[in-house]
């Protein structure tokens, strides 16, 4: 059994904790009351009026001019993340964070100390909510792809769970777009079969599927009967380290998206440095709104862990790399991988005297953070999402 852990309106949910006062109010985390800026989360109070995320802070006020808008504390949810973080281990090591606010957990090997899995659960839930004062849903089934399914599937505050002989009991009612790689195109071509539940969709042919989406079919078909064998993996063992966003609504401003990949880079250094890892090859994955994706990438000449380094390389591929007529964009994604811990790397590093000051940053950065949190040191050139 894997569960799904997954953050209720995190960063929102952070500032009413933070501020009383705000709770019972639409809040809208980024962007400003001028209409400047970009949503970067909004309470459900706000979602009641058709606010989301990545939507525009204009837009965002018309459709709710009594929300309140709060700048974005990337390093105070930063640093909340690293406490839910310190909870989940607590149960278990085989830990994969998806993003700050959720992830994958496989708590098989702990369940003779602290009980089933779901039991695991329903405890991280309760510690998460006594110790941080925020509200988790979850998500326990036999993988994967069913364990986000299920921790969506009653937010807020959810917790469900699909034991191995509910599988097709669990999907079949659920409408076809809850699987994923499933959009606005795809989406389209079931409409017009009159596909429109996972049940249904269970009934083709694996064939009929092939015909219609190539390779995607088999995925489709998997997905549909409940099939999903991927491991939670841990980032120390992981192949290759990443992170990415999917945006409620696209964006196309370009100074917008690069706010968004300081904090993934970001991310992803701090998660590379946490486990000793070193990557030569980064990568920038990026959706369109048409639901095309693709990815640039671009090996180093040593492998690194530095994040200026990182975000000089991933502004690069952002800005020069993509092509030059484009739609908006609605997945944003950065990794490292082709990992390198050698010690002779180390010592490469200190005869360059740039990149000695930048790994010392990092350490020292590292060692404050540890210990003082998130907020006590940050990165001055870092774009803030909600006035960028």
């Amino acid at each position: 059994m894997i569960l799904h852990i997954d953050m209720d309106a995190f960063y929102a949910s952070v500032e009413e904790r933070d501020n009383p006062s705000l709770v019972g109010q639409p809040v809208i985390v980024g962007g400003s009351a001028e209409g400047r800026g970009v949503v970067a989360a909004a309470n459900y109070e706000a979602r009641k009026f058709g606010v989301h995320s990545a939507m525009a802070a204009a837009r965002a006020k018309r459709l709710c001019p009594q929300a309140v808008f709060i700048k974005t504390r990337m390093d105070c949810y930063a640093a909340v993340s690293w406490k839910i973080r310190e909870i989940f281990e607590q149960f278990t090591p085989l830990v994969e964070p998806l993003s700050l606010d959720e992830a994958f957990l496989d708590a098989t090997g702990s369940e003779t100390i602290f009980g089933p899995s779901a039991e695991i659960g329903r405890q991280i839930k309760q510690r998460i909510r006594d110790d941080l004062g925020l509200v988790a849903s979850v998500g326990v089934a036999p993988n994967k792809f069913l364990a986000k399914i299920a921790s969506d599937l009653k937010k807020p505050d959810g917790f469900v769970v699909v034991e191995p002989g509910e599988i097709r009991a669990f999907l079949d009612p659920l409408p076809v777009g809850r699987l994923w790689g499933v959009g606005k195109v795809t989406g389209q071509v079931f409409e017009r079969l009159a596909i429109r539940t996972i049940g249904q969709l269970r009934h083709m042919p694996l064939d009929t599927l092939n015909d219609l989406f190539g390779s995607s079919g088999e995925h489709y078909w998997q997905l549909a009967h409940g099939i999903d064998n991927r491991r939670v993996v841990p980032d120390r063992e992981a192949k290759s380290i990443s992170n990415e966003t999917t945006f409620a609504e696209d964006i196309a401003d370009m100074e917008v998206l690069r706010a968004w990949l300081v904090d993934l880079v970001e991310q992803v250094a701090r998660r590379l440095r946490q486990h000793d890892l070193r990557g030569r090859t980064v990568e920038l994955k990026v959706r369109f709104a048409d639901f095309k994706t693709i990815s640039r990438s671009v090996t180093l000449t040593e492998p690194t862990s530095i994040t200026q380094e990182l975000l000089e390389v991933g502004v690069e591929l952002l800005t020069k790399r993509l092509p030059s007529r484009h739609l908006p964009i609605r997945l944003l994604g950065f990794g490292v991988n082709k990992f390198d811990a050698s010690v002779t790397f180390q010592q490469q590093l200190f005869d360059r005297p740039d990149r000695e000051r930048h790994n010392d940053l990092d350490r020292v950065a590292d060692q404050i953070t540890e210990k003082f949190g998130k907020l006590a040191i940050r990165r001055g050139a870092r774009l803030d999402k909600g006035d960028a």
